[in-house]
């Protein structure tokens, strides 16, 4: 490790011990913010594949029930009730702060005259019950399905501010750290070594005298 270029003097001695200080207390914050990280991300990556198997359980059962309602049903019919969709609906979107990292909150907003989100404007003399229960269950899994967003999202955000941390945490544990030691060892040495020789050349004129 290569010590820094700096005058061998107290002052300077000083300061790098200062800076030695404030380094080692920002890597223990850092290791701690790391740590922290990684137990939410462990426990965002569970939930996540717990979520993840649900919605697609209850999309594959959807999507089979929509198969099956259009092999029953004239297709241009089922491309008429689809094209269109019979209600509008926002997405609201905010953050919440997580160690420093800024991670989004979903909602879906309905209007109140829009209030139930699985009823479809068709009579049921033209469809089938396939075709109910598909969009049953396709209007059911959307909560879900922004909530599995969501966490894939905050799950990327923790991964990326956690490689960033441990950057960071080496920089300092193996470079920063290292090198200032090195160097406060180097200043201290040739303190001690201007000393004793100080010492030696008084000593020598006192001999002298």
């Amino acid at each position: 490790m290569a010590r820094l270029n700096v005058n061998p003097t107290r002052m300077e001695l000083a300061n790098l011990k200062d800076r030695l200080s404030l380094a080692s207390r920002g890597h223990k914050l850092l290791k701690d913010k790391q740590d922290e990280l990684m137990r939410q991300f462990i426990e965002l990556i569970k939930k996540n594949n717990e979520l993840r198997t649900v919605v697609e359980g209850k999309l594959i059962s959807a999507m089979q029930s929509f198969v099956m309602a259009k092999s029953l049903l004239n297709e241009k019919y089922i491309e008429e009730l689809v094209a269109v969709p019979p209600r509008s609906v926002s997405l609201s979107v905010y953050e919440k702060n997580i160690m420093s990292v800024n991670v989004p909150v979903m909602n879906f907003d309905y209007s109140e005259e829009e209030a139930n989100p699985s009823d479809v404007p068709y009579g049921y003399l033209n469809s089938n019950s396939e075709l109910d229960v598909s969009i049953e269950e396709m209007s059911a899994v959307m909560k879900e399905l922004l909530e599995l967003s969501e966490i894939e999202k905050t799950c990327q955000l923790l991964a990326d501010e956690i490689e960033s941390t441990r950057r960071r945490v080496n920089a300092l544990e193996y470079r920063t750290i290292p090198q200032l030691e090195e160097t406060i060892y180097f200043i201290q040495m040739k303190l001690d070594e201007s000393e004793r020789a100080e010492i030696t050349r008084l000593m020598k004129v006192k001999d002298m005298g």
